[in-house]
């Protein structure tokens, strides 16, 4: 669940700084995308963390 989570706000984090940069639609997808993909890498991370701390 945190691992969706931080996509989905990744992916909205991108689209609004793609937006604010005056990007055209396929801006915002590739900025969207790219942030969501990193900040989904970084919820996987906490995941295991968590995992491992709680193990």
């Amino acid at each position: 669940m945190i691992v969706i989570a931080c996509f989905l706000i990744g992916a909205v984090i991108g689209g609004l700084t793609a937006r604010r940069r005056k990007g055209n639609r396929k801006d915002i997808a590739q900025y969207a995308a790219g942030y969501g993909i990193a900040f989904c890498l970084v919820g996987l991370i906490v995941t295991v963390l968590i995992d491992r701390a709680l193990v």
